[in-house]
């Protein structure tokens, strides 16, 4: 087992991948990753799913031949060939998820992106996913848009676990732990039992970083430019303190036996090569966090990543004053991450789009 990997996750970092294939599923790679690179979980999204489908297709080739003859469409095709990928992503995570008492070993698929602005059409999908996958180590991913928010609580409402995606700011962040508190507690209500209920919130950390900075050079003061490479790390910082004091809520505690919403870390691949590739996992090391990387993320951290243990917390004072210069500076960071979320969305529908059209193409040649 790598050191490094092992040191993080001693410290409390719990790494997952953020990329799944069938061919690292038939191959064996996902496999080594956990045996190997202390890997504890995956991660998925629309724009995954297009790379590995339109980037492997005699990977997928004998399962499209079957799915054509049965007159199935692009988007039944779609839906059975991720839901296949996932499920045999959970069998190979079956060990981890029983060692950590169900903590780990968790797979992500996500709804259909083009249901992100619709409450009953993202509950719905989320319900079917549940039990297409049909595993107990699985995550359905819901974006944290606002109409996101009460298909969270829906869905576990009725003992579903869920992977919230798509967050970049603190205050959307605060409303997702509360839409997961108020899920808890309709679960209960209901007769669910919520100690096997998980979840993780996915607080978006790069393309903060990528936003800011381009506004930050715009302004080329010698404040501004001081500031360049901060804002996505104390967004972060500030988002795991919002996270300790939900913990610390009278509300949080009357939910005994619930397992707290973690945050993940994502879009941890560094986007600019002016900073160090590894920033993101090191800067960003607390107990109970989730950090999902892209493997180049995670070959990188292995390799050269200076771990020095819990970089987060007591962070909050230092982080809110970088918070308020770049405030003074004009940067609103509310339109920052409102326009974060667009684009994210807007993405992950081109990505199922181009994923559809590829499989369309594919299903009238086979």
């Amino acid at each position: 087992m790598n050191s490094i990997l092992e040191n993080l996750t001693r410290a409390g970092v719990s790494i997952w991948l953020d990329d799944l294939t069938r061919n690292r599923i038939t191959s064996g790679n996902l496999k080594e990753l956990i045996d190997t690179m202390s890997v504890r979980g995956v991660t998925t999204n629309p724009s995954i799913f297009e790379g590995a489908i339109a980037g492997s297709a005699e990977a997928y080739a004998t399962q499209i031949a079957a799915l054509a003859s049965q007159g199935l469409d692009a988007e039944q095709a779609v839906r059975l060939m991720t839901s296949d990928d996932v499920r045999s992503a959970c069998d190979i995570f079956a060990g981890v998820f029983k060692a950590s008492g169900g903590t780990d070993g968790r797979v992500s698929i996500e709804v259909d992106p083009r249901s992100a602005r619709d409450t009953q059409a993202t509950i719905v999908e989320a319900q079917d996913l549940w039990n297409l996958v049909d595993r107990e180590n699985l995550l359905i991913k819901i974006p944290a848009t606002v109409e996101g928010l009460p298909a969270i609580t829906e869905v576990i409402g009725r003992g579903i676990s869920v992977n919230v995606t798509l967050i970049f700011s603190v205050d959307r962040y605060i409303q997702v732990m509360n839409a997961y508190m108020s899920g808890l507690e309709l679960a209960l209500e209901r007769g669910h039992r919520i100690d096997n209920i998980e979840s993780v919130a996915s607080f978006f950390v790069s393309r903060v970083d990528s936003a800011v900075d381009s506004l930050l050079k715009v302004n080329g003061s010698d404040k501004a430019i001081a500031l360049l490479g901060q804002a996505a790390i104390i967004n972060a910082r500030l988002a795991w303190q919002s996270y300790i004091e939900v913990l610390a809520s009278d509300r949080w505690r009357a939910l005994h036996g619930a397992n707290p919403q973690r945050p993940l870390w994502a879009s941890t691949g560094v986007k600019d090569p002016m900073y160090a590739d590894t920033r993101y996992v090191i800067d960003l090391v607390a107990p109970g966090c989730v950090n999902t990387m892209p493997e180049k993320t995670l070959f990188a951290v292995a390799d050269h990543g200076l771990f020095v243990g819990d970089t987060v917390s007591g962070t909050a004072d230092a982080s809110a004053a970088i918070w308020h210069q770049l405030s003074d500076l004009g940067i609103d960071m509310d339109t920052v991450c409102g326009d974060l979320e667009k684009d994210g969305v807007a993405k992950f529908e081109q990505a199922w789009t181009a994923l559809l059209d590829t499989v369309a193409k594919a299903l009238e040649r086979a």
